[in-house]
């Protein structure tokens, strides 16, 4: 079975933010604006993306 695979891409900038959101964004591979980061949908991952999602957006991958 193929694994899920979502695509997430940074859209607001990190600046004013707490050191905990800054790392949990480092952890998803997301460093520089508009680089999107194609990653494997688990429930880790939907996790992190839930504490960003103010600085992020996110699409499935066909």
């Amino acid at each position: 079975m193929a694994t899920k695979k979502i695509q997430v891409t940074l859209k607001k900038s990190v600046i004013g933010y707490n050191e905990r959101q800054r790392k949990t964004l480092v952890g998803l591979g997301l460093r520089r604006l508009n680089r999107p980061k194609v990653l494997t949908d688990t429930p880790a991952v939907r996790g992190m993306i839930a504490k960003v999602s103010h600085l992020v957006s996110v699409q499935d991958v066909k």
